[in-house]
């Protein structure tokens, strides 16, 4: 690499590729001024190899146009290890020319796994590079959600923590963002319209600020959410009620670009539903109910339906997402099991994460819960507190556990029907510096 005033030219792509790991970690774990030097030459070197943030709005209106369909576009939450995770992401994409596909992290995970959106946009970056992965890198922001009980008692502060991470957000890359004010749905109201209420008024207020902060030439990819996940399934007459009254609200504040879909509930839990022994029940998915919700979302503009809480389905249910036109699925917890369960996983690691559960997060145990419900449902919070370890595996269990991670990967790319979108992709979406 040669390092100009603000850019940095690649000499030899193979030779940074090498160095990558060491500059990841560096992004990550380094002090100060190492850090932000580290996280800058990544996000340049990106550019400058045509790994670059952007949006897959392009994509997704291209959906509701019907210029493509029959796919499912697979959202990954990545909660630990995101560069090597990424890296493992990655390797399947190129293995079947996929690049449909979307990394993305909760407002609620940013804290329990201590990844700042920086960082996260930052190490996929990284991961991209060392992987030899080109194009478009959709980064997103999942569940920017506004906390109910604050909003209670003081709804402006509870949307602004939302504006301010968006405000954090936006600069880092996240060019996908998932408002989710259906915390603020009062089921209680006699209408439709009343019930969501305040869910499209603060979505359409939302809306408007990340107009106003996208940069130029980026159309941030917007969804809304229309029921909380692992509550009732949604109904077309509450994406109606949602979407009609979104879009008049928004109209009413400026001539601005919309919701490219909408979340929907039709049987999911997030994590799954962990039985006593630790296993996880099998769940009903509603996938006809998912393609009438799609099709109402398509009527109003947007590319289509998302559907939550899906990483713990049986794997024998992925094809039908894209039988019934499904724009988008979540997956999260699927990935976290696959790592923490894995055979060459430490076990001393594991008995140290179990220790810190139990010390930690005893008051998060429910009335009758087993050692295996509580651990499955609460470990996730020591992703955080156990990063650098998790970080640094012997080698033996990081090449067998990052080899399933990269065969998940590819499973799902495959069933959701990714495969081959390479090139669609690049078609379809514009890329800025």
């Amino acid at each position: 690499m040669k390092i100009e005033k603000d850019s940095v030219e690649i000499v030899d792509d193979e030779r940074l590729r090498g160095h990558m790991d060491i500059l990841a970690r560096d992004a990550v774990f380094g002090t100060g001024p190492v850090k932000d030097f580290a996280r800058w030459l990544i996000w340049e070197a990106g550019q400058a190899l045509g790994v670059r943030p952007a949006s897959i709005h392009e994509f997704y209106m291209a959906r509701a146009q019907n210029i493509w369909q029959d796919r499912t576009v697979p959202a990954m939450n990545i909660r630990f290890t995101t560069y090597d995770t990424g890296r493992a992401a990655m390797r399947a994409a190129r293995a079947v020319n996929a690049g449909a596909l979307i990394f993305e992290i909760a407002r609620s995970e940013m804290g329990y796994t201590d990844q700042e959106p920086m960082e996260y946009s930052t190490a996929l970056i990284a991961a991209a590079i060392r992987e030899g992965f080109r194009g478009p890198l959709f980064i997103q922001g999942d569940h920017f959600q506004v906390k109910a009980a604050q909003y209670k008692s003081d709804p402006e502060g509870a949307i602004q923590g939302v504006k301010d991470l968006i405000a954090k957000a936006i600069p880092a890359g996240f060019w996908n963002i998932d408002i989710d004010t259906s915390t603020l749905v009062d089921l209680s109201q006699p209408t439709l319209k009343d019930q969501q209420y305040h869910n499209f008024q603060r979505s359409a207020e939302l809306t408007q600020f990340v107009r106003e902060l996208e940069p130029a030439g980026v159309t941030v990819s917007l969804g809304g959410e229309i029921g909380e996940v692992g509550e009732k399934n949604s109904t077309p007459e509450e994406l109606d009620a949602y979407m009609e009254n979104y879009k008049e609200v928004l109209a009413s504040l400026g001539d601005y670009t919309g919701l490219s879909k909408v979340s929907v509930q039709t049987g999911t839990s997030h994590g799954g539903v962990v039985l006593p022994d630790g296993s996880i029940a099998k769940v009903a998915v509603d996938f006809e109910t998912l393609r009438v919700l799609g099709d109402r979302a398509r009527y109003h503009g947007a590319g289509g339906a998302v559907q939550h809480g899906a990483s713990t389905l049986p794997a024998e249910m992925f094809h039908k997402f894209p039988e019934v036109q499904t724009l988008e699925i979540h997956l999260a917890t699927g990935f976290q099991n696959i790592f923490m369960d894995h055979e060459k996983f430490p076990a001393d690691l594991k008995a140290r994460i179990y220790k810190h559960l139990d010390t930690h997060h005893a008051n998060e145990r429910k009335a009758g819960q087993t050692d295996a419900q509580f651990y499955y449902s609460t470990r996730k919070k020591a992703l955080g507190p156990f990063k650098p370890e998790l970080w640094r595996l012997p080698q033996d269990a990081h090449e067998a556990i990052y080899q399933s991670l990269e065969d998940q990967f590819r499973f799902f790319y495959e069933k959701l029907n990714v495969v081959d979108t390479r090139d669609l992709v690049d078609e379809l979406v514009t890329t800025i510096e």
